[in-house]
């Protein structure tokens, strides 16, 4: 591997290789995402890891969604030695560690449909530009009990948003998650319950965009498995219920300079809220390619059922200092030059946040390079406008349906160089193909309607 001669990378290698040692941890969980946001892993015997760490570990590709076809399938993972951690739900005596992979080629080479190469490609070009991208996802998930009978999950309690409540299964679940998480080096900043039945949030502390969202992806495998331990299921799925708030996965984001000494979101001037230039034409890109990228951001057809008027889902491409209604909103950071911030509210959990943060950065970056203006931020309740008053104020929808978005991404340059050929060719593909077994499906809805009307 290219960083095995470097010091610092050889000084990482050998402080793992010596805790798996005096832990005598014998399997080492090697984990990637395929191109949905799914964890894959392969166990390896810890005797082999210098080996692999040197020389990669081959797998097939070509049994991964998004990756290769079979044949081409040969691919090669190597282990991040900054990932390691010892798998907290595993006794002492049957110990097991993990680190997260990045995939290359038989011939050495970066595989270009790697998400997370998506992202670092994304982070560099923001360093060669002087910005570091920080952000922070907001993770919303219900914890439902499966039914005896065979009918559908149920939420497993009948708290509310904040509640405090007798019944509160989750309250002892979201604290063993959060302990769970802080096993894998992440700072938890806050947990509670969220307005619907089963419905939980879990918040970590901001980072540099790649740690991030290596940490988001750890937070979901920590919530699966404390549920699951327990009898239960997390959910990332961002409409499971109807007529009631579904998850999503609100994205705190700011730049700062190269050595993270300088906040770029913010400006003295109190007028403006305190948010400078730079930040605002960020958040004018962002609205700018906010139907282009929507795919990547809300991945399945299920998500669209999230994203429509009533359920403090946003819809509509605007800005806003205090309303929660457009799709970014700048909170209230109090003139701290640290905390200036813009938050996007679209993005789900059930996306892949190796390419979602990816797209996000880009797009902030396009706004920036080319100075697109925001507009005005809208502070009235933009579901409460009628159509003629959003189109006098130029606001426009979120598409309506994963058909509608993936129309929106094959149109987009910008999308096509941020996620790579690989990635965008495999993505379309997994993608469509996915909408087209939704659009095909009879419901139970439809079945009640109709078929008694003719």
């Amino acid at each position: 591997m290219k960083n095995f001669k470097n010091p610092a990378w050889k000084e990482q290698v050998s402080k793992v290789i010596q805790q798996i040692q005096e832990q005598e941890i014998k399997f080492v969980r090697l984990q990637f995402t395929d191109i949905n946001g799914m964890l894959k892993n392969i166990a390896v015997s810890s005797k082999n890891l210098e080996s692999i760490f040197e020389n990669g570990q081959s797998f097939d590709g070509s049994s991964i969604t998004g990756y290769r076809p079979i044949e081409e399938s040969d691919m090669v993972l190597y282990p991040d030695p900054t990932t390691f951690a010892v798998l907290p739900w595993r006794p002492k005596e049957k110990s097991s560690c993990r680190l997260l992979c990045d995939i290359y080629t038989p011939q050495n080479k970066r595989f270009e449909g790697d998400p997370r190469y998506v992202l670092e490609r994304a982070v560099e070009k923001a360093a060669k530009a002087g910005y570091t991208y920080i952000c922070a996802p907001e993770l919303e998930f219900f914890i439902v009990k499966e039914s005896e009978t065979g009918g559908l999950p149920t939420p497993i309690d009948l708290a509310g948003y904040f509640d405090f409540h007798p019944s509160d299964l989750t309250d002892d679940l979201r604290r063993e998650i959060a302990d769970t998480a802080e096993a894998f080096g992440i700072e938890i900043e806050l947990s509670h319950h969220e307005v619907a039945l089963g419905q939980n949030e879990i918040d970590f502390k901001y980072g540099e965009a790649l740690e991030t969202a290596d940490r988001a992806i750890t937070m979901k495998m920590c919530g699966k498995v404390v549920a699951a331990r327990a009898g239960y299921v997390t959910t990332y799925m961002p409409k499971p219920f109807q007529g009631i708030n579904g998850s999503g996965m609100h994205c705190h984001q700011s730049l700062w300079n190269k050595d993270i000494t300088q906040n770029l979101f913010y400006s003295e001037d109190a007028k403006n809220g305190f948010l400078s230039d730079l930040a605002r034409n960020f958040i004018g890109g962002q609205l700018a390619h906010g139907r282009k990228m929507a795919a990547v951001l809300d991945s399945w057809p299920n998500s669209y059922k999230r994203l429509v008027p009533g359920y403090e889902a946003p819809v509509y491409l605007a800005w806003a200092h205090k309303n929660r209604s457009p799709l970014i909103r700048v909170p209230n950071f109090g003139g701290r030059k640290g905390a200036a911030r813009c938050e996007i509210r679209c993005p789900d959990g059930a996306g892949n946040p190796y390419l979602q943060f990816a797209v996000l950065l880009a797009t902030g970056l396009d706004g920036i390079k080319n100075k697109i203006d925001p507009g005005d931020p809208v502070e009235l309740n933009v579901y409460h406008m009628s159509y003629e008053e959003r189109k006098e104020r130029g606001i426009v929808s979120l598409p309506e349906n994963l058909k509608e978005a993936l129309d929106e991404l094959e149109t987009s340059d910008l999308m096509r160089e941020t996620l790579g050929q690989t990635a965008f060719e495999n993505f379309l593909k997994e993608k469509r193909n996915e909408w087209d077994l939704y659009r095909t499906q009879v419901t139970e809805w439809e079945v009640n309607r109709y078929i008694k009307r003719l």
